[in-house]
């Protein structure tokens, strides 16, 4: 209803609008956000913040009833160091708890993805306490501290060789435990800013809260994220007791240490257990809470003991025969949990088919809707590509640069270190993949280049169809970067060809398990002439230099971010994408900063929507935090609420990649309950943002029926490629840039306000 009111013709408004907006990636200052020079925070911290233009300063020709308000809230997402360290030793962990939101939509809950999601998540707790434990209790103290000729020199090392093996085991065995414990802290270092509005009395209890994003609930995970961590750090400490205690059976036996043994596995495999169960509790004791975080906590303390008796045992200075090779039981253990993964990728993606076979979506979803999988197989490859880098060069180090292997026998004297061969096998893999996806990556640019000129040079032709000749240097730019924008839709291919190379990789290496694959040809190669296990092992090495560089590239990318503007938001949008959705899968990725914008953007539009109207405006990923909160929003506000998106990810990224939470048809719901009061405005140069339903030219019909068709406005860019007369060089190319600042934006602002109901502000206000 009150699609046709406009403002009238004097720009006179008998009802107070505010336009709030809400800013993209990457952050910006109030001040440019709301083209003022001087403003003040009217609500909010310097986390997160309501600004307004100071009353009197500055210059507006807006109607006095039209305010606008911005939201600051860039600082959720921390400065560029704490996000490109969080990022490179968390990357793993963002990624598997953003596979789960990526899943198909079915009209129902997630089924299986859930609980296989959350199993994995753990799985990668195991691998980095496991890559730890083969740091510190492998290397040094196994195979190192035991051997003369790598502890000399190294003071650091000497007192540990002045120990009975079983206290320096059980003294190393606590830089795995400090190792979780920065985990913890990383994951939970802005959570009293981030995660800081409570549902109220009776949310965030509901088990569907996961499967619905207008749920209460939805942006209240603070029990998700405490039963899980208490899950997870159950299950970083059961490694470590079964890796002790394994030893110790290897070393000396004894009915005890098969005791406690057999119960640390049994409390890994509750642990498991209870990961199966619904992210969310459902049950509460009176006055004692969920009952399904009692056992957890039971599980806590028992594991908590559990280590406890493992030291205590390990500590015991009864000095065995001199240790040789690999810590008793260490390899096998790593390609025990390979294999374990490997058979979870294989039922998440098998489940992930069948579920995308019944899905809903009606448009083409990103990679057929194995986004998921996609997601789960790189939060493992980044896992097992660490690791391996970080225990390679550790004996690198230890063993002064050249590390034993079967092209290099061991020296006289020196300590034969022996990092396991999975994780030489992880580097090859890795290296293959890495190889062949810039080889599908530089081919996709390549062979996708003349078609995406042809559609831009169909764009501009339109735009600008009788360009003077010295405009057309500046068309021809124009279509360079129409181009360029419209190759984010040709990344399908090659994130197909990395989710099958790393699913091979992770199965073949899991084959050591049964001897067959990477240890058997290892073997078999070290028999050969020599040639063959030279080329090998320079492979090897060649895969864990390429690892470590990726690594620094991470931190490299990040410091860059400081200089440059696009580099800082190519490294925000990926952050911001994966610490969005709440963490229900893994505890330890970094938070999630819109359990605090959604629930606080709806609290300030309620406030406003009291007193008048809200336009609720936002940019680039902006928008989708807006319609995050549209969706929390009382049935009451609503009337009394437009939507202004622009440059808008919501259905080019959002509703292809998560379609189960933004899909079309809750794209089509936030339309339905604003009374489809909602503008988008989109551009072709524009490499992020895009149309929501329609990608209509102005003046044509839309291409899906109205209410959702009339939603899309196309704005050209640039204005012109000619140079204007008051002016030296040609209109830019402002592509992703925010739109506030282009007079069809506040011409949308205008038309938004003059179609709220002045009747029902009125009401309002009375009210």
């Amino acid at each position: 209803m009150n699609r046709d009111r406009q403002l009238p013709e004097d720009g006179t408004l008998t009802h107070e609008v505010v336009e709030l907006r809400v800013h993209g990636v990457s952050g910006t200052s109030a001040e440019t956000l709301l083209d003022h020079p001087v403003v003040i925070r009217v609500a909010g911290d310097d986390n997160a913040g309501f600004y307004r233009p100071r009353p009197g300063f500055g210059i507006s020709d807006r109607p006095s009833g039209l305010k606008v308000e911005a939201y600051r809230w860039g600082a959720l997402t921390a400065g560029a160091a704490v996000r490109t360290l969080s990022l490179l030793f968390l990357l793993p962990f963002m990624l598997v708890n953003l596979a789960v939101w990526a899943r198909p939509a079915t009209g129902g809950a997630g089924g299986l993805i859930g609980p296989l999601c959350r199993l994995l998540a753990a799985t990668l707790t195991a691998a980095f306490v496991l890559s730890v434990v083969g740091v510190s209790i492998d290397l040094v103290g196994w195979q190192c501290v035991g051997y003369q000729p790598c502890r000399a020199g190294r003071g650091y090392l000497a007192w540990l060789g002045s120990l009975p093996l079983g206290p320096r085991l059980a003294i190393l065995a606590l830089v795995p435990i400090a190792a979780l414990r920065l985990l913890w802290w990383l994951g939970a270092r802005s959570s009293r800013a981030f995660e800081a509005f409570p549902a109220r009395p009776g949310q965030a209890r509901d088990a569907l809260g996961e499967d619905r994003i207008d749920e209460p609930g939805f942006w209240n995970d603070a029990i998700v994220v405490r039963r899980l961590l208490t899950l997870h750090v159950a299950v970083g400490l059961g490694i470590l007791d079964t890796i002790l205690l394994g030893a110790q059976i290897h070393l000396r036996p004894t009915p005890v240490v098969y005791v406690l043994f057999g119960t640390a596995w049994c409390l890994l495999a509750v642990a498991a257990v209870l990961l199966c169960r619904p992210a969310r509790a459902v049950d509460e004791g009176p006055g004692r809470g969920p009952v399904d975080m009692r056992g957890v906590r039971r599980l806590r303390q028992a594991t908590t003991v559990v280590t406890l008796l493992a030291l205590a045992y390990t500590v015991v200075p009864l000095e065995p025969e001199p240790p040789h090779g690999q810590l008793p039981g260490y390899e096998g253990a790593v390609a025990a949990l390979i294999a374990v993964q490997a058979g979870l990728l294989i039922a998440l993606t098998v489940t992930t088919w069948h579920q995308r076979r019944r899905s809903r979506a009606g448009t083409p979803l990103w990679l057929g809707g194995l986004a998921g999988p996609l997601l789960a197989t790189a939060a493992v490859a980044a896992a097992y590509g660490f690791a391996a880098a970080l225990v390679y060069r550790v004996a690198d180090f230890l063993d002064r640069s050249d590390i034993p292997n079967p092209a290099r026998p061991d020296r006289p004297g020196a300590p034969p270190l022996e990092p396991p061969v999975s994780y030489r096998w992880a580097a090859l893999a890795g290296l293959a993949a890495i190889m062949v996806v810039a080889i599908a990556a530089l081919w996709r640019i390549v062979a996708t280049r003349r078609r995406r000129r042809r559609m831009a040079e169909q764009i501009v032709r339109r735009d600008f169809p009788d360009p003077p000749p010295e405009a057309l240097p500046q068309r021809a730019a124009v279509r360079e970067v129409v181009a360029r924008a419209a190759f984010t839709e040709q990344l399908g291919p090659i994130f197909i060809v990395f989710l099958v190379l790393s699913l091979l990789g992770v199965a073949i290496v899991a084959l050591d398990l049964i001897g067959v694959g990477p240890s058997e040809l290892s073997r078999y190669l070290a028999r050969t002439d020599g040639q063959a296990t030279t080329n090998l092992s320079l492979v090897t090495d060649v895969g864990i230099y390429v690892i470590g560089l990726v690594a620094a590239g991470i931190v490299v990318l990040g410091l860059a971010s400081y200089r440059s503007e696009g580099t800082r938001r190519s490294v925000a949008v990926i952050w911001d994408l994966g610490t969005f959705w709440p963490r229900t899968v893994h505890p330890f990725a970094p938070p999630c900063y819109a359990e605090r914008a959604v629930p606080e953007l709806a609290k300030r539009v309620s406030a406003l929507a009291r007193k008048g109207g809200v336009i609720l405006s936002g940019h680039s990923h902006g928008s989708v935090l807006a319609a995050a909160t549209l969706l929390q929003l009382p049935p009451e506000v609503l009337p009394r609420v437009a939507l202004l998106t622009h440059g808008s990810p919501l259905h080019r990224l959002y509703s292809r990649l998560c379609p189960a939470f933004l899909g079309d048809d809750v794209l089509h719901e936030i339309g339905d309950r604003i009374g489809w009061r909602w503008v988008n405005l989109w551009r072709d140069t524009d490499p992020i943002g895009g149309p929501v339903f329609s990608a209509h030219w102005p003046g044509q019909p839309p291409r899906v029926p109205p209410p959702a068709g009339t939603v899309d406005r196309r704005l050209r860019d640039p204005v012109e490629v000619t140079v204007p007369p008051d002016d030296t060089v040609p209109p830019r190319i402002d592509q992703h840039w925010p739109y506030h600042t282009d007079p069809q934006y506040e011409a949308a602002v205008r038309e938004l306000a003059g179609r709220l109901d002045p009747d029902l502000l009125h009401l309002s206000r009375d009210r």
